[in-house]
């Protein structure tokens, strides 16, 4: 056998040039090329936390440009030119200061032009995506720690002990009409100006979804409704942010509303996680990406297919004995969330999806 071996690789050698040979065992697929989505990651606060982001083969980022607008042309290219110089490119950032767009206060008007002004910047800057939310109140109260596999932290949403929560004094509560008449006058008055900046916007599903969050209806809290407010300013650049697990908490399915949303061209982020439901809206657990009711890789083959090739955030990583010795911090650090290396873990199966996806494509 010795033998018959030895001569195998000597007639194979004899008529396989090594070239060819390299050239057929290389990936064939440049994963930063164009029309492919880019696995991102929110911007570390330093140069090692993005060098770090790099070894593991993350080179796309979500700057924190400022939080409330106005942003400026100048701390924008300050931001992005310090993130490229650390070899990152930055493909969003998250926009506040709405409360009065949202809520119908009195500095409403003075609230759009501070985001048109941040609009303008962000073209100048060469940001291309501004992301935001239009939560009335976010009923995280509802979240709770759930033990998983091998004693790791979940997140478990269980909107039964909050539900009969009343709205706070500062937030007041609002009916999804309201809240509907308010999202068309902003959008009317800033996604034209979008369009000009060449921007594009990116609104974030409610979540968690429930339908009444301290005595305010949800907007963006349904797939009828995510398709209602599409349809207020029909434009590319009043887009949404898919969040895949926020579908399945829907009890929607994630693969055809990733097709419909990218037959319109209104994905302009991606949030890419995984959920196991069980009431849609009201009781769910956030899971590991492997292991819950969403087929993760069904979602990056659409997106593949698509050609989509804007960000892709795996994100809620899942926490883990080490991070929590370390130290967790963030919105889901008491609630089963995780920190670096539970998102280590996020990047890598998201990046074997897209592999996954990309040879079979």
């Amino acid at each position: 056998m010795q033998l018959a071996g030895a001569a195998g690789a000597a007639s194979v050698a004899a008529v396989v040039d090594p070239e060819t040979a390299r050239a057929a065992t290389a990936w064939p697929v440049d994963v930063m090329g164009p029309g492919i989505p880019k696995i991102c990651a929110y911007a570390g606060r330093d140069a090692a936390a993005n060098r770090a982001l790099q070894q593991v083969g993350v080179f796309h980022v979500i700057a924190a440009a400022g939080g409330r607008a106005p942003w400026t042309e100048e701390s924008l290219r300050r931001t992005l030119t310090t993130l490229k110089d650390q070899g990152m490119t930055v493909v969003n950032a998250m926009i506040g200061g709405m409360n009065d767009i949202i809520r119908g206060g009195p500095n409403r008007d003075q609230e759009i032009e501070n985001i048109i002004q941040s609009t303008r910047a962000a073209g100048k800057a060469g940001l291309p995506c501004i992301e935001y939310n239009f939560y009335a109140h976010r009923i995280t109260e509802g979240y709770e720690e759930e033990l998983g596999r091998g004693g790791s932290g979940l997140t478990r949403f269980n909107y039964a002990r909050v539900k009969d929560l009343p709205p706070t004094p500062q937030e007041g509560a609002h009916t999804l009409e309201e809240l509907f008449g308010r999202a068309e006058y902003f959008l009317k008055a800033v996604i034209p100006e979008a369009e000009k900046a060449n921007v594009r916007f990116a609104l974030h599903p409610n979540d968690p979804p429930a339908a009444v969050s301290r005595g305010s209806q949800q907007l963006f809290a349904s797939l009828e409704n995510w398709k209602r407010y599409l349809d207020l300013v029909k434009s590319p650049y009043n887009g949404i942010t898919f969040d895949c697990g926020v579908t399945r908490e829907m009890g929607e399915d994630p693969v055809a509303v990733c097709r419909y949303l990218g037959q319109r061209d209104v994905i302009n982020h991606v949030h890419y996680r995984n959920v196991t439901v069980r009431q849609p809206y009201v009781d769910y657990t956030e899971v590991w990406l492997d292991e819950g009711q969403v087929n993760m890789l069904e979602v990056m083959k659409e997106l593949v297919r698509q050609k989509y090739p804007r960000s892709v955030l795996p994100e809620h990583p899942r926490a883990i004995d080490i991070d929590r010795e370390r130290g967790i911090a963030g919105q889901y650090a008491g609630v089963g969330g995780g920190g670096f290396v539970g998102e280590i873990y996020n990047y890598g199966f998201a990046k074997a999806m897209l592999l996954a996806a990309l040879s079979q494509s």
